[in-house]
């Protein structure tokens, strides 16, 4: 079975929303203002793109991503990389044709049969509805997360506030850096 890992930048009160400038949302772009940039605590960040097999996105992050990500340097060895985008609305015509191989799922059931083939790891930024609703299916089996100095107050969390009986995560690695920043991965306990 491959491993499912949600990658997100965090506020330290759990808001995940625009943290690179998406308009809308009254913080955006809260990574980089006001925090000092460390390049080493975005080491994970590289290590992410040389392990994911294939890149896991919600309709909102997909719509974000796609138009810039392709063109991006940093960004470059996941061009050829599978994408597959969970959506009830999205359609083919929607998909941008410079991003390698996309495929639309519709239902968390067909991430979980995603999860059941061959393969490596399947890597999912942002997306904060799509990782309420894998998280709460038990899907996910390790989150990366860069946790921010920062309390954001409103906004999207990475978790979602559903009643459901505990979950148990292992720290299988952290490391905190001079300006704050916390590098957390957990691995969930089943």
């Amino acid at each position: 079975m491959r491993t499912l890992i949600s990658t997100a930048f965090v506020s330290l009160d759990g808001v995940v929303e625009a943290p690179g400038g998406e308009p809308g949302y009254r913080n955006s772009g809260w990574t980089f203002k006001g925090v000092e940039f460390v390049p080493e605590a975005f080491e994970i960040k590289g290590r992410e793109q040389d392990e994911t097999s294939a890149l896991l996105l919600g309709r909102t992050s997909y719509e974000a991503f796609s138009p810039v990500w392709p063109k991006m340097e940093e960004f470059a060895s996941l061009v050829d990389k599978p994408k597959y985008v969970v959506s009830t609305t999205l359609k083919e015509d929607d998909l941008v044709d410079n991003w390698g191989p996309t495929t639309i799922l519709r239902s968390l059931d067909e991430v979980a049969e995603l999860k059941k083939t061959d393969g490596g790891n399947i890597v999912m930024h942002g997306s904060a509805t799509l990782n309420h609703g894998l998280s709460d299916a038990g899907l996910i089996d390790r989150y990366h997360l860069l946790v921010f100095p920062l309390l954001l107050g409103a906004g999207k969390r990475l978790f979602s506030e559903t009643d459901k009986d505990t979950q148990h995560l292992k720290l299988v690695e952290a490391e905190s850096y001079a300006n704050g920043l916390q590098k957390n991965v957990f691995d969930v306990v089943r």
